[in-house]
């Protein structure tokens, strides 16, 4: 049995992976990093938005801990956090929903 304490934190982690993938540019920039770690300028360029608005998502999918920042000289890689989160959107993009196509907005 779980612990208040245990099901806030888990709420709270699912909280934080609900808002990273609220929106379309962030879930594709985490599926571009499944693949491949990259570089800022060139994840830009392969989502075809601008790098300011590339370094806010980075910003937001590192403050909720699913990207990290290596440093290497000048520049900055930026990869998944954990290994596990790569199988996790795997396993999400696996998952076959029933959708009601009128309450639902599909976001393209």
């Amino acid at each position: 049995m779980y612990c208040r304490g245990v099901i806030a934190t888990h709420a709270q982690v699912l909280a934080r992976f609900g808002h990273a993938l609220s929106d379309p540019t962030r879930s594709r920039l985490l599926l571009a990093l499944r693949e491949s770690p990259g570089y800022p300028a060139e994840l830009a360029d392969l989502l075809g938005v601008s790098r300011q608005s590339l370094s806010n998502h980075l910003s937001c999918l590192r403050g909720c801990g699913l990207v990290a920042a290596v440093p290497e000289g000048r520049r900055v890689r930026y990869e998944i956090a954990d290994a596990r989160m790569s199988h996790a959107l795997g396993d999400l993009l696996g998952v076959v929903l029933a959708v009601n196509e009128e309450l639902c907005e599909v976001v393209s």
